[in-house]
């Protein structure tokens, strides 16, 4: 009697969008995937950690701006309760500081959704070997965000002055005197390359080191 070896274990997959119809398209292409399979499909952040509880997944599948909990909170969430979990980053948005933020948090992989499909696949299968997956146009964002070297307390003024507050203004928020924001305005203006406050924030946002909605 001749013994077929049973089918390798597939990826089992928690996608976390809150597109539907991103959701649905990538299951639909995870399962033509022969090793791959997506056990749980969520919107935001608390259905994945309460999802991830239940499936304990391989490969968490996330994507960074949703509504309530930010893919940064639920990948340190997810992280703080299971050291070992997985996850990669789906993201329509790949600003330098976001990619940083993100790798730093512990995300293992990054791919863009507007990159090949293939890629996707390609990165999950690396992400549950336990491999990093940085594509190259993505490590290229992140080492722009690096050449800039802020300090935290340079981003924060930083979005302060995108809130359109002014010296005085930031200095009483800071709990610090008014020439000590100036030297830090004069620090980041060297490090991003500029001469004002409008280029400075043009730079951040180009950088993505803040957004301005």
């Amino acid at each position: 009697m001749i013994k077929i070896a049973p089918p390798e274990r597939k990826i089992r997959i928690l996608l976390v969008d809150d597109h539907a119809v991103i959701r649905m398209g990538l299951t639909t292409a995870a399962g033509d995937a022969a090793d791959m399979e997506v056990v749980a499909s969520v919107e935001n952040g608390r259905e994945a950690i309460d999802a991830f509880r239940k499936h304990r997944p391989d490969v968490v599948v996330l994507d960074l701006r949703l509504h309530g909990m930010s893919g940064i909170e639920t990948m340190q969430t997810l992280r703080d309760e299971f050291k070992n979990v997985r996850i990669l980053i789906f993201s329509s948005f790949a600003k330098g500081e976001e990619i940083f933020r993100a790798m730093k948090a512990g995300a293992a992989g990054f791919v863009l959704k507007d990159m090949a499909l293939d890629r996707l696949l390609e990165a999950i299968r690396a992400v549950h070997q336990g491999n990093q997956y940085m594509p190259p146009e993505i490590a290229t964002r992140v080492g722009e965000r690096l050449l800039a070297q802020l300090s935290p307390r340079e981003i924060e003024i930083l979005h302060l002055l995108a809130r359109g507050l002014s010296n005085k203004e930031i200095a009483a928020q800071l709990g610090v005197v008014e020439g000590t924001v100036k030297i830090h305005i004069t620090n980041i203006f060297n490090k991003l390359g500029v001469c004002d406050r409008t280029q400075a924030l043009i730079e951040a946002v180009k950088r993505g080191i803040v957004q301005i909605e």
